[in-house]
Parts: structure tokens; C-alpha cells; sequence
């Protein structure tokens, strides 16, 4: 049981981190997605069945074949994809929210946070290239003051195309918001959003989340994740693997991944899931080695 409640206090102090940025209150009616060259969605929901954080509502069943039963895995595993969510929930949250700004094409401003208060420069240039591909707009937000700094200062920068959409974000929360990021300096986030692409799917998205500070107490601290998550009408497919680095079940060794291949049904509110947890030393791409 306190191993229990230990886990639920990281989990929870780590989503505040997470969707700090989705907390703002801009005082004004957002625009309508129709003037904005903003694109309207940037991921794909995942169904609540595999992305939760109220353990309460949620009932699982272990398979016989299990070494370690139900909810130490699978409750654990809900709460690890809702980071990652939270990571595309973030970037969904601010391009709505800087809508106010009426960004209809290229433009530069600067603004002054309503969280930590500093001054941020937004600027939104067009016809870029990134990471070999060309894309229609590019928006990058940096935080003035620490422009020096290697980093460049960059809070956020995305590339999209809005026909169909598709896109590219990185953030660094700690550029977006010092006073609730300043545990975690050393975090980013990635997410890759597409409309296109993969035949199977309707939307798909990428996260990867690295950096996350873990204190030598939290149990199943994570410090990264990078999932895969593929939508085709109801069904949700989700891929992927997180990092606990104080993880330890049968020996005092520790470090240990929560690896996962899962699929839910949103209209029938189920999901199923078969997960692994090898060592984080493991070098391996085998299924048979990950995942048995």
C-alpha cells in the first residue's frame, strides 16, 4: 500500500509538470480555427481504457500467462501513456491559445508570459525546411532573456503543413515556464503529427519525452517515454517504451522499462495490452527478447 501511494504522489506531480502549460487563462475568446493558419488538431486522442489517471474507474484483468499480476503493470502503464498524451496535449493547448494573437500568416511579436512572467518572442516565418522535409510555416517561441544561452533560448518551434495537416513540435518546458518547470531544467518534448502517410491509419502521431528529473526516492520515477499512437475509427493502436531508472522487482538491481504494445476501443471504452519490463541496459530490437 505505501509503495502504492508513493507511486500515485510521483505520477500526479509529474502531470502538473506536464500540462502546466494548458493551465492559462488568456481572458479572451479564442478565434475561429477558420482565420488561423494554425492547425486545428495537432494528435490523436487515445481512449481512456489505455490513458488514465483515475485508477478508480478502470477495471483490469491479468492473463494467466502473467509473471507480475494486473494493477502493479497495467495501472502503472495507464498512467506512463498518459504522460506522453500530455506531452501532444501541451502543443495542442498553446497553438490554441496564441490563436489571440491572429496569426493568419508570417508575423513577430513579443509577449510577456502569464506564467512566470518574462518576456517571450513569438515569430511565425513561412516555406521552410526541416529534417529534410519542406513544410509551409514555421513557429518558434523563445523566452528573450536566455537567447545567449546554448539552447538558443527556444521554449518552443513547430513545423506544419495544413493541407493535409501534419506537423512537428519540440518544447522545452523550462523555456516556456520557469516557475513550474524549474525541477526539470533538462526536459523536452517531441511530437510528430500526421493526417497522412500511413495507409492503415487515419491519424497518427509520435511522442518522445526525455530529461524528466528523478529523485533517488521515487520508485517509478519516469525519466523518458516515446510512444507511437495510430487511430482508425474507433480503434486506437499504441506502441512504445518509458524509462524508470530507481524500478526494482526481484533483485536489488535497478532500472527497468515499461515496454507496451496496446490497442483500444473508444466507442466500447476497452483495451487490451501486453507489456514487458526488460532491464534498460538491454540492447535488442527482438520482440522475443522485450517483450517475453
Amino acid at each position: 500500500m505505501k509503495t502504492r501511494k508513493l507511486v500515485l504522489s510521483v505520477m500526479t506531480l509529474m502531470l502538473v509538470i506536464v500540462f502546466s502549460a494548458c493551465e492559462k487563462d488568456w481572458g479572451q475568446k479564442p478565434i475561429e480555427a477558420s482565420e488561423s493558419i494554425l492547425p486545428e488538431r495537432f494528435k490523436v486522442d487515445i481512449p481512456s481504457s489505455l490513458s488514465n489517471t483515475e485508477t478508480k474507474s478502470v477495471s483490469m484483468k491479468s492473463a494467466n500467462i502473467d509473471t507480475l499480476k494486473g494493477n502493479a503493470i497495467y495501472w502503472n502503464l495507464l498512467y506512463f501513456i498518459a504522460i506522453g498524451e500530455g506531452a501532444a496535449d501541451v502543443v495542442e493547448s498553446i497553438m490554441w491559445h496564441i490563436r489571440v494573437f491572429d496569426i493568419q500568416d508570417v508575423i513577430e511579436l513579443t509577449y510577456v508570459s502569464d506564467d512566470d512572467r518574462r518576456t517571450k518572442h513569438l515569430e511565425v516565418i513561412d516555406n521552410v525546411n526541416f529534417d529534410g522535409r519542406d513544410w509551409a510555416y514555421q513557429l518558434t517561441i523563445t523566452d528573450i532573456d536566455s537567447e545567449e544561452n546554448e539552447d538558443g533560448g527556444i521554449a518552443m518551434q513547430v513545423f506544419w503543413n495544413n493541407s493535409p495537416v501534419q506537423g512537428v513540435a519540440m518544447i522545452k518546458p523550462y523555456n516556456l515556464d520557469r516557475s513550474k518547470n524549474r525541477m526539470h531544467e533538462d526536459a523536452m518534448y517531441s511530437v510528430e503529427y500526421s493526417e497522412t502517410g500511413l495507409a492503415q491509419y487515419d491519424a497518427w502521431m509520435k511522442i518522445g519525452i526525455s530529461g524528466l528529473t528523478v529523485e533517488d526516492y521515487q520508485l517509478y520515477g519516469m525519466n523518458a517515454i516515446k510512444m507511437f499512437v495510430g487511430k482508425r475509427g474507433d480503434m486506437v493502436d499504441v506502441y512504445g517504451n518509458s524509462s524508470h531508472p530507481n524500478a526494482k522487482f526481484f533483485t536489488d538491481e535497478k532500472g527497468y522499462n515499461w515496454t507496451f504494445v496496446a490497442s483500444g476501443d473508444k466507442a466500447n471504452d476497452i483495451a487490451i495490452a501486453e507489456v514487458g519490463i526488460p532491464y534498460s541496459t538491454i540492447d535488442s530490437d527482438s520482440r522475443e527478447v522485450i517483450l517475453k
